[in-house]
């Protein structure tokens, strides 16, 4: 999906998926934990520079890289910033506006500092006010306690279990007190240009 906004919160600044990220995206990737808990395969590079462009291009995918930048901080995004993605997948045809959510905080050093929590708030704002989403769900591996609990906290519920795959699946249902919440969160967040670099 072909989105030119970058999302400014307190700690964190969303970018659209871009050419320029693809290398240190695909040097992630190579790490088989991360591989088992977002239920990826690996991929050469060539190969993930041409994901980028399907993603980039697919009206139902929205991804953004997560970089690890605050409201004071006016340098441009670089690799050394990049925490990890948040993404929206549009998948059901008979209801466009329930959207699976997932987050990945793939730098180790960058975790646990509420990074994932602010990139789902703000993903979550912007789809709510922009693209009329009223439902979230979220598959998420039994084993990723990080993930569990994040979405636990935001107020998902579980509502799935598929053995099959080793998964929860949870739900947030948009509901007046939850719109106004998230409507707050987004007239907090600076909506950015984009930069040349990111096209």
């Amino acid at each position: 999906m072909r989105l030119e906004v970058k999302l400014q919160g307190d700690r964190v600044r969303l970018v659209p998926y871009s050419a320029w990220h693809v290398a240190k995206y695909h040097e992630w990737m190579k790490d088989p934990w991360l591989l088992e808990m977002t239920a990826s395969e690996p991929l050469s590079l060539p190969e993930e520079q041409e994901m980028q462009v399907t993603w980039r291009e697919d009206p139902t995918k929205a991804t953004f890289i997560v970089h690890a930048h605050g409201h004071d901080d006016a340098r441009d995004e670089d690799e050394a910033s990049m925490a990890g993605d948040v993404n929206l997948f549009f998948n059901d045809d008979e209801d466009p506006a329930n959207c699976e959510i997932d987050i990945m905080i793939a730098e180790a050093s960058k975790r646990g500092l509420g990074l994932g929590k602010e990139a789902v708030l703000l993903m979550m704002a912007y789809a709510v006010d922009k693209m009329g989403v009223h439902r979230f769900y979220s598959k998420i591996n039994e084993t990723n306690e990080a993930s569990l609990g994040l979405f636990r906290k935001l107020g998902y519920k579980e509502c799935n279990y598929v053995k099959a795959f080793q998964e929860f699946e949870f739900e947030f249902h948009v509901q007046e007190e939850q719109r106004a919440m998230l409507a707050e969160i987004l007239r907090r967040t600076s909506l950015l240009p984009m930069a040349q670099k990111d096209y």
